[in-house]
């Protein structure tokens, strides 16, 4: 979209355009487009986040100084180290995806590698340079090795290597390690060339208005924290953050994935005017809070809040909530030294079941592994070959039976207190719910030895994210009380796409033919079994695919807080049985341009 008004400016014109007869030239409107990975709108002034790798010098340092250029380097990296440990703690309490743990522990893990920490010395030992060239030469080493690995998710960890580069050489060069404070004033928008997790982290903290980066994809972490926040932001802009000057008034509209630069005051005047649009609609969907959500034929459907810790609680009940549909307890384990025992993680289940005040509580066990590395816990202390497909979330639970029990009987204790149920990660196979409901049995019986009050009725059920558990879904429906889909790693498994790969993000389709064909089956088995059965991925949240989930079948939503309103009012707006014809031919074709046509039509 070319803003109304404004002229399109390429990379040539917009370099030109600053001087004219020796004197600065009046200010260029111009547009950049890229993918909207969060809608809005944002008026802001841009700060540009140093691109430090692109500013590099290379000089010779004297022989006596040599000692003293080591040590600058040691102290750098030291300083990262504590940023990084900083961070970790700053998460507590924060409304992050458990990924941003992992994400953390391999930048750690990164620093510390020897090859990234010792090699640099020597280089500045041998060749006498100072210590930003000497990184930076070991990275580039490094990189070439990561682009020689077939495997891609290895191939991608290159990205991490020069994040992690780029915070070393911030720290050498002077400049600041962490964002900064956002404008009381106006709204500050980040401009990068890209932004690392712990760049996101306090992008999180400090409330922008919104962000634009060269890089990055629809499912990138930087992504997920925009739509989590509701904050607008354009990615893959490739060159946003060669063309924009800091302190530039800046218009972000994640809807139709364009940023205005410079806009003229008309330009200006009509996005102040849909911006307060978008502001009056989200006052009025907050009225819809106690509203039940039926459709117009009646159809009751029932939406759930994803949480990762107990202060999201309040996030939840504010929205509307009829429950937690997704409490991700991974995130006790992931955000703080050494492991929580079975007191902490009760008293952690105890006051979100007594939060909820007897709605359901849908506790999923922890769903760690592989690249989720957590210090303390035996195996995870290395990088898998491939860990999409290692030991992880219930595989890892039953490798590790001690750790197992004790977040049961924590799970099972809280159950006395409200409507807990309980939900197992990743499960493939009859074997492992068999062994899932036998390490729930021992927790149970040693806790009546014990005395302990809990709920002897606690229902249990099982993630639906393997192609495999759809294909075998009765083995799960004869055996569990409840199913729910989880889509985002769904999707991945079915389409062989990693999710965080930005290389390959755009393949991430939850519109694939045969992701829907999967979805549908799922639901159809379970409504015939009477098997409750709900969606608790990102496709939850998407107002885009509410009535094509309702067409399906679905009733049963659990997605984040702040995404509640939005799919009340599209529930409380739609006909499902008209839908039904319309739903059966996009579960019918395999042409993905019919199924995009269906979809636009259902929306209508």
């Amino acid at each position: 979209m070319t803003p109304p008004g404004g002229a399109r400016a390429t990379p040539a014109r917009v370099a030109d355009a600053g001087r004219r007869a020796g004197r600065e030239a009046p200010p260029v409107t111009f547009a950049l487009h890229g993918v909207g990975v969060s809608g809005g709108i944002a008026i802001g002034r841009a700060h540009l986040v140093s691109h430090a790798i692109l500013e590099v010098a290379h000089y010779t340092v004297e022989s006596d100084k040599v000692p003293g250029e080591i040590a600058r380097f040691e102290t750098a990296v030291a300083e990262v180290q504590r940023e990084i440990e900083a961070l970790h703690g700053a998460m507590r309490g924060e409304d992050l995806p458990g990924e941003f743990g992992a994400f953390l522990d391999v930048h750690w893990m990164i620093l510390n590698d020897p090859t990234l920490s010792d090699t640099p010395r020597r280089i500045i030992a041998e060749q006498r340079c100072n210590a930003e060239w000497a990184i930076t030469q070991q990275m580039n080493v490094l990189v070439e090795q990561f682009d020689e690995i077939e495997d891609t998710y290895l191939r991608e960890r290159r990205h991490d290597v020069v994040q992690v580069v780029e915070r070393v050489l911030k720290r050498l060069m002077g400049k600041p390690g962490s964002l900064p404070p956002a404008s009381a004033e106006e709204q500050t928008i980040l401009v990068a060339h890209d932004l690392s997790p712990a760049d996101v982290i306090q992008f999180k903290s400090h409330r922008y208005g919104a962000f634009l980066t060269d890089l990055g994809g629809v499912t990138s972490h930087t992504a997920i924290v925009a739509r989590s926040l509701n904050v607008p932001a354009v990615v893959a802009t490739h060159n946003a953050r060669s063309l924009i000057r800091d302190g530039e008034l800046l218009i972000v509209d994640g809807d139709h994935n364009v940023v205005i630069v410079n806009p003229d005051k008309a330009i200006l005047a009509e996005y102040r005017l849909k911006q307060s649009e978008l502001d009056l609609e989200r006052q009025k969907l907050k009225r819809l809070r106690l509203k039940p959500a039926e459709t117009i034929d009646g159809v009751r459907a029932e939406l759930y809040a994803n949480i990762e810790l107990p202060d999201d609680l309040e996030a939840a009940v504010e929205a509307g909530a009829n429950g937690v549909g997704l409490f991700r307890s991974e995130f006790l384990f992931l955000n703080r030294p050494g492991l929580p025992g079975e007191d902490e993680q009760f008293e952690a289940y105890r006051r979100v079941a007594e939060g909820m005040d007897g709605k359901p509580v849908v506790i999923r066990t922890f769903d760690l592994g592989a690249d989720k590395t957590k210090e303390g816990l035996d195996g995870l202390a290395r990088v898998a070959p491939n860990p999409a497909l290692g030991l992880r979330a219930v595989r890892f639970c039953l490798a590790e039976p001690r750790l197992f029990q004790t977040q049961l009987r924590a799970i099972l204790r809280a159950s006395h207190y409200g409507k807990v149920r309980i939900l197992i990660p990743m499960l493939a196979s009859a074997s492992e719910i068999d062994q899932s409901l036998a390490a729930i049995a021992l927790a149970r019986e040693t806790l009546r030895e014990q005395g302990i009050p809990f709920d002897p009725n606690v229902p249990v059920g099982g993630m639906i994210e393997i192609p495999a558990a759809v294909l075998a879904i009765g083995a799960f429906l004869a055996r569990l009380d409840f199913l729910s889909i989880g889509t985002n790693d769904l999707i991945q498994y079915t389409l062989a796409v990693d999710r965080a790969d930005e290389a390959v993000s755009h393949l991430y389709d939850p519109l694939h033919p045969a992701v829907i064909k999967l979805i549908a089956s799922a639901i159809v088995a379970a409504r015939k079994t009477r098997v409750p059965i709900a969606v608790c991925g990102e496709m939850a949240g998407d107002v885009r695919l509410t009535r094509l989930l309702l067409g399906m079948g679905l009733t049963e939503f659990s997605m984040h807080p702040t995404h509640i309103p939005a799919v009340k009012q599209r529930v409380l707006t739609t006909d499902v049985e008209n839908l039904r014809p319309i739903v059966a031919r996009m579960r019918r074709t395999d042409d993905p341009a019919r199924v995009a046509v269906l979809l636009d039509r259902i929306n209508a």
